[in-house]
């Protein structure tokens, strides 16, 4: 049966590196969700589709739930087959303390990180039901949920600690429907991210201190989710992954 994978924020990033390692796991029909990177997901979708799989590109705010009920919608319309589900989508503002957590600052990071994922988790598990195929769902997170990030971004920190939570809430909830959920937390890794966070140079100064001695790739996140939506970790849900080095 033809597996759908179904990345949120795959235009760059972690999003990225899933959506293009997933025919190598077996995926063969991926869709690529961006939210501006047009270009970013056509991109990813042009690699995806040189190695034999299909892709298809999908855009849409996770902040309007409207605009992922379409996004739905483009996905219902593919014959039905299991669906991997990674809710990656995800954004930071600008390294600061508590004083600069004004509520609109917040409300703009819970709008994408929690509000959107559960959205997104909630009409994706509906079309789980309608086509009884199945699928799983792994859910990004970050060390950030453990650390706090303190003087730097807590509101980002929050936001996942929330994901973390509903992991572990959703992975109870589907169990009994054959649906696993499981999450990632990513410490220290090579993408943009720092750069929106308006530290461009923090892997230059810090990618050094997990125990690893390194900072992580895309790649490696990646490899761990695709791992979890696999059969290989058929007897694994509710568990939360840290991809970190040791961090």
């Amino acid at each position: 049966m033809s597996k759908i994978l179904f990345v949120t924020g795959a235009s760059a990033g972690i999003g990225a590196a899933t959506a293009r390692l997933g025919p190598e796991h077996g995926w063969d029909r991926v869709v690529v969700h961006y939210g501006r990177d047009r270009d970013g997901a056509e991109a990813v979708a042009a690699e995806v589709r040189e190695t034999g799989a299909e892709a298809f590109v999908v855009g849409a705010d996770v902040r309007d739930d409207d605009h992922i009920a379409t996004m739905l919608l483009a996905v219902a319309d593919l014959p039905p087959g299991p669906i991997g589900l990674v809710n990656n989508a995800g954004v930071v503002s600008p390294t600061g303390k508590l004083a600069d957590c004004r509520p609109e600052r917040v409300r703009q990071v819970f709008a994408v990180n929690v509000f959107g994922a559960i959205e997104v988790a909630r009409q994706t598990v509906a079309l789980m039901r309608k086509w009884g195929k199945g699928g799983g769902i792994v859910n990004v997170s970050s060390a950030a949920a453990r650390l706090g990030s303190a003087n730097q971004y807590i509101d980002y920190a929050a936001s996942k600690g929330a994901i973390d939570t509903l992991t572990l809430g959703l992975a109870d909830e589907l169990a009994p429907e054959g649906i696993r959920v499981n999450a990632i937390r990513p410490g220290l890794i090579a993408t943009d991210l720092h750069a929106k966070g308006g530290e461009p140079d923090r892997l230059e100064r810090i990618g050094h201190t997990p125990p690893l001695g390194r900072p992580g790739s895309a790649e490696e996140c990646a490899e761990a989710i695709l791992w979890l939506l696999s059969d290989g970790a058929s007897y694994v849900t509710r568990s939360i992954l840290d991809v970190a080095g040791g961090r």
